[in-house]
């Protein structure tokens, strides 16, 4: 089975509390990695997991809120040090560049490696990657700064090949039809042998939402559609509801609510405010609206399994 999951580095606000560490998340995919957001001490989270910097070849940054990015010049640094020689593309709001830039400048560093940043658009949806496993998106949110969310999609998977039924002398060629769902034909166009006989429909492409900082914003529920797992923030409990818009944030309920408009198969829930030690009453809360939801908790991995 091919590995698509995610591992949670940081779920909290604003700053370190109650042993959470801020806003991170890495997405694995058949030993890749795909790092969303680096708030500060996010490079001690790779340690602490036993994870290897080293594999990262892609950073999404969601917005210059400092809980979100304030770790990356660290982490570059680091990598820096370990020698690392190949490319490292960034993404992020306009202004993240120059940020990276001035730290390096007044450290006298000069990177071993080159690094390319890719300005993200919080006004309209963006395609910002496309590699031989996935398509990357981002997408508007609405928070006190430019900030937008990221949608991680497999690509369409091939006809899965019935080996039992395979003829004996058939062809590569053929067999690579088959994958695409193709009949064989003969010169003619007469079939030779049917894809329906050989093949079992493809696997479905995974997906994986990732929804930074935001307050309640229906009108992202297109860009969730046929997501298997949504991170939704939730500052806030129902409690602090007024607090939440003031401050353009969500509470439990209303990440719950996009979950169940959007008709994903699992939320979880994270970013959560210092004022909360106990996270159950926030997990309880999603959940009355939305069961299937889970906290974002440091070092756990959550698997999507192939279905």
């Amino acid at each position: 089975m091919s590995q698509f999951a995610v591992q949670v580095l940081g779920a909290s606000s604003a700053a370190p509390a109650h042993g959470r560490n801020q806003s991170a998340q890495l997405l694995l995919v058949n030993g890749r990695q795909y790092l969303i957001d680096c708030g500060e001490g996010t490079q001690h989270q790779f340690f602490r997991f036993k994870i290897r910097p080293f594999r990262l070849n892609h950073i999404f940054i969601s917005h210059l809120h400092g809980d979100h990015y304030l770790g990356l010049v660290g982490l570059l640094s680091t990598l820096h040090l370990q020698k690392r020689e190949h490319e490292l593309t960034v993404y992020g709001p306009e202004g993240l560049e120059e940020i990276v830039a001035v730290n390096l400048k007044y450290s006298e560093t000069e990177l071993n490696f080159p690094i390319r940043f890719v300005v993200t658009d919080h006004t309209a949806p963006q395609e910002l990657l496309r590699d031989d496993r996935l398509t990357i998106r981002s997408f508007p949110l609405s928070h006190r700064v430019p900030t937008t969310g990221f949608v991680f999609k497999e690509h369409p998977k091939p006809y899965r090949i019935i080996k039992e039924k395979l003829p004996e002398n058939i062809l590569l060629q053929e067999i690579a039809l088959f994958k695409q769902g193709k009949d064989v034909l003969h010169e003619d166009g007469s079939v030779k042998y049917a894809a329906a006989e050989h093949t079992l429909p493809p696997k479905r492409s995974r997906q994986f939402a990732y929804c930074s900082d935001t307050r309640y914003l229906p009108e992202i529920v297109p860009h969730l559609s046929d997501t298997d797992l949504l991170y939704h923030e939730a500052t806030f409990g129902v409690e602090m509801a007024a607090r939440a818009a003031e401050t353009f944030h969500s509470t439990a309920q209303e990440a719950a609510q996009i979950a169940t408009q959007s008709g994903v198969r699992r939320l979880m829930i994270g970013h959560y405010s210092t004022r909360y030690r106990d996270l159950q009453p926030l997990l309880e809360e999603a959940q009355a609206v939305f069961p299937e939801t889970q906290l974002a908790l440091e070092g756990e991995i959550t698997e999507i399994p192939e279905l």
